[in-house]
């Protein structure tokens, strides 16, 4: 295999993985002395008695678009939408009868690293004081921890691999409006793997896995067991995806070590865009096999980058999408659809904002949804808008809120992420594209 192509091949993918999905999962870090600020009284950081400061991050994918000629379709002018939802929520009595402030800060992600993150959240938690802060390409493992350590309500609206240790380690600080948790999608996506026969005539399965702290323990205790219980012998590759070299050395050992073993089914584990950086260096050593596909692998991506993803690569691909606007096109599963994308698409149009097709409005659909849930949780709060009182609001929302970037919604319990609808993912050769197979099935409940 030609070094420079095998880089470049690395590089485009590593450019992927943060614009689209993450470079790294999130890893849990306990908090000194446990989470502060968790009583149910009082207020939170950025909130006075007539206003609450909650910051959208927006990743800007300029300069890594233009450098390396990857495809994706526009999300339109986020600083604007993050404006429609200010009015809006303004509009219908703010967040605990407060007007919001709505900041939007743009991350680039180019620059992304520990230290990027670092200062990122010192902006937001120290210079404009949020109450919550919505992110959408913060990867790095320190970034999650810091926002909780300073009493910053975090809503993710990045499809990045979460378990529910995290989510617990965190709490009250760490919610998802939009997705489902890690822990619920690995049971779900094997599950339907086994129903879909996509072991069937298996040799054996690879796992290309993120080197994660979260991802090993969601994998040990979860994955490991049931492709065993199975019958299917797994052979997991752990790829440390710090940077090119260790990314690069990693996978083309995952094909070598595969191709020994005749592994001939392979599934990814842990987002940061594994599935894409794969591909690409499969086939770059003529290594074929058939392939699993979930929203955490961007389906979207894959199909809209033939140059970069091989198109025989996706034929037979099988798993489970919970995310309509990375996973099928709008003639695979009408656009608008369902109560809460039209919701949003009607706050957004009220300020301006339409969107030709449901992928142009990715991101503005997380945004919303991380918006009315804190308008919804937040409605009777009063005086005590604080995390751990709004943990307590979210939860008694149960089947309630349902996020325009899913399909069903469920909070309750110790539950954080709302997102708990998903349905067969396929790959279909006839419109070359990705679309769903049978009804809706539930993550939990």
């Amino acid at each position: 295999m030609d070094r420079s192509t095998a880089l470049r091949a690395a590089a485009a993918a590593v450019v992927a993985a943060v614009a689209f999905t993450g470079c790294s999962a999130v890893m849990p870090g306990a908090l000194d002395g446990g989470p502060p600020g968790t009583a149910l009284t009082g207020t939170g950081p950025g909130v006075t008695d007539s206003t609450v400061k909650v910051v959208f991050v927006g990743v800007d994918l300029g300069t890594t678009g233009s450098s390396l000629g990857f495809r994706t379709a526009s999300a339109g002018d986020l600083p604007a939408q993050v404006k429609a939802l200010e009015t809006y929520v303004n509009a219908n009595g703010g967040i605990a009868g407060r007007r919001m402030e709505a900041v939007f800060r743009r991350y680039e992600a180019s620059n992304d690293s520990p230290a990027a993150e670092e200062k990122l959240c010192n902006q937001i938690t120290q210079d404009d004081r949020a109450f919550a802060v919505v992110l959408t390409g913060q990867f790095q493992a320190n970034a999650r921890p810091c926002y909780a350590q300073r009493r910053t309500l975090m809503l993710d609206a990045t499809v990045v691999a979460t378990d529910d240790a995290t989510y617990a380690t965190l709490s009250p600080y760490l919610w998802s409006a939009s997705y489902p948790s890690y822990d619920e999608f690995v049971t779900a996506l094997l599950r339907t793997l086994s129903e879909q026969d996509f072991f069937e005539g298996a040799t054996g399965a690879g796992v290309v896995a993120a080197d994660t702290p979260s991802n090993r323990a969601v994998y040990q205790r979860l994955a490991e067991p049931e492709l065993t219980r199975l019958g299917v012998a797994p052979t997991v590759s752990w790829i440390d995806t710090t940077d090119l070299g260790t990314l690069n050395a990693g996978l083309n050992q995952a094909v070598v070590d595969f191709r020994s073993k005749g592994v001939n089914r392979v599934l990814f584990l842990g987002g940061a865009r594994l599935a894409s950086f794969f591909l690409t260096t499969a086939a770059a050593q003529s290594y074929t096999a058939r392939y699993a596909v979930s929203s955490f692998d961007n389906p979207g991506f894959l199909v809209n980058n033939p140059e970069t993803i091989p198109a025989a690569a996706l034929e037979g691909m099988i798993g489970i999408g919970f995310n309509p606007s990375q996973d099928v096109p709008d003639s695979g599963f009408p656009f608008p659809g369902g109560d809460a994308e039209r919701a949003c698409l009607d706050i957004f149009a009220a300020g301006g904002q339409t969107f030709p097709t449901r992928e142009n409005a990715r991101v503005a659909f997380t945004y919303c949804d991380a918006a009315l849930l804190l308008h919804a949780a937040a409605k009777d709060l009063g005086p005590n808008l604080n995390a751990a009182a709004f943990a307590q609001a979210a939860a008694a929302l149960g089947d309630r809120f349902t996020p325009a970037a899913g399909t069903s919604g469920l909070l309750g319990g110790e539950r954080r992420t709302a997102g708990n609808g998903y349905r067969v993912l396929a790959y279909d050769t006839g419109c070359r594209c990705f679309g769903y197979r049978g009804e809706e099935v539930r993550f939990a409940g």
